[in-house]
């Protein structure tokens, strides 16, 4: 990968990661404080709408297979760093949503990532003789 790649993606993840940020702290009540099931389809679609997105991007510029796992990463690595300082004052940054929600907005953060860097370390390991 080259430098401006890895700075590219560093950069989009913290984008990323900003905008998901300020949806779910302006519309967060609205999904993990109603109802089981809209949490649910939420709890689906947003890690595969993530998964989906960094395939774009990864695709856009032209990142090799063999380099997902690590591109995957650098796309990840600003969204966990931030969620630890959002979760770990997660009444500060969430106002407009109870601290017990706390909890399954973390469990549907840890889903996303998981599902994105699992799939970028499966791809990696396909393409790698």
């Amino acid at each position: 990968m080259k430098r401006l790649d890895i700075a590219l993606l560093l950069f989009i993840g913290f984008a990323i990661w900003l905008v998901g940020t300020l949806y779910y702290g302006w519309r967060g009540a609205a999904i993990f404080e109603t109802s089981r099931t809209r949490y649910w389809i939420a709890f689906i679609v947003s890690p595969l709408f993530s998964a989906i997105l960094c395939f774009g991007i990864l695709r856009w510029r032209h990142i090799a297979p063999r380099n997902w796992a690590p591109a995957m990463l650098l796309l990840a690595l600003p969204g966990m760093v931030g969620e630890v300082i959002v979760l770990s004052n997660f009444s500060t940054f969430m106002p407009r949503m109870h601290a017990a929600s706390g909890s399954r907005y973390g469990a549907f953060l840890f889903a996303a990532y998981a599902l994105v860097l699992g799939v970028g370390e499966a791809v990696t390991l396909a393409a790698t003789p």
